[in-house]
């Protein structure tokens, strides 16, 4: 695909995810309108939608279709928004700023900010539960019932709650930390909601146990990817481009996979699990040309 066609569509694609969310927000009214109006700047904040994106490229390439996607996209998108609010506490990386703009407890305050991120998360299952409708076939409730259960799983202390709490862990131990420690991390912390958004659009679609156990492993690598990756642009990366100082992790003496496997071999690994992720999409018959250049442009990303 040329670039500038896959341009063209990723545009129109995240206008549309756009759409979807504004769609879900919560309407700033009632005595609890200062929460509901935190929780809308937290989401209406931008990014690239990148969750909710594989979603709904993978519900298609399996050749889903229908509006009981949207429901999920929207609370993918609510979880990793107040993953966000909440890093960003004092309590946690003490952040003022994300993506040029006042951080969500910068503006309402600390502890507003945490509730907005409490909120945010439990919205999400509310919005993910309005997929079940009236009448459904038992094949849909049980492909709805199957996705919940994603969701909740990547989302929880066994996917990114747990994922960062290996990272404030590591941040604080002693000794170096270990190889092990660092994929846990980078495995729960980043790739279990890309895992969460792409099996579910899996599942919801009717992906038979082995194709969404393949799609597990394929989001697995590009979450690895997308984070060693980000490492390296803390290295080698232009702040102009990126839209923030590099060398953070160095003045922060912090461990990374550069640090801890050097940078050459941190950019052959991130074409290693690139290409397996291709490879694993290939094998399947559904139209996947918008969702292969995705992968391949987010964990060759210059920001």
């Amino acid at each position: 695909m040329e670039e500038q066609t896959f341009q063209t569509m990723l545009q129109a694609k995240t206008e549309e995810i756009e759409q979807i969310l504004r769609s879900y927000l919560p309407k700033e009214s009632g005595y609890q309108k200062t929460v509901l109006e935190a929780m809308n700047y937290s989401v209406l904040a931008g990014g690239k939608r990148l969750r909710p994106m594989l979603m709904q490229e993978t519900y298609r390439m399996f050749g889903g279709s229908g509006g009981i996607i949207e429901p999920f996209m929207a609370a993918i998108e609510m979880i990793h928004t107040y993953s966000l609010v909440h890093d960003d506490l004092p309590a946690m990386d003490n952040d003022e700023y994300r993506r040029g703009r006042k951080t969500t407890w910068a503006v309402y305050g600390e502890g507003m900010g945490i509730l907005a991120g409490d909120g945010l998360l439990n919205m999400s299952f509310e919005t993910a539960l309005q997929a079940f409708s009236k009448g459904m076939s038992l094949e849909e409730m049980r492909r709805t019932a199957d996705a919940l259960k994603i969701l909740a799983g990547k989302s929880g202390v066994y996917g990114m709650i747990g994922g960062q709490t290996a990272d404030i862990e590591a941040e604080e131990q002693e000794s170096s930390i270990s190889t092990e420690q660092l994929l846990f991390i980078h495995e729960h912390k980043t790739a279990a909601l890309m895992q969460s958004s792409m099996m579910i659009g899996a599942v919801l679609a009717g992906a038979g146990e082995k194709d969404v156990k393949a799609i597990e492993k394929c989001a697995y690598n590009i979450g690895i990817a997308f984070q060693i990756q980000d490492d390296i642009l803390d290295v080698i990366g232009d702040s102009a481009v990126l839209g923030k100082t590099v060398g953070s992790d160095a003045r922060k003496s912090k461990q990374t996979y550069v640090t801890m496997n050097g940078l050459e071999q941190s950019k052959a690994d991130v074409e290693r699990l690139s290409e397996e992720a291709v490879t694993i999409l290939n094998s399947f018959a559904g139209e996947h040309t918008f969702l292969e250049q995705l992968i391949l442009n987010l964990v060759h990303r210059a920001k």
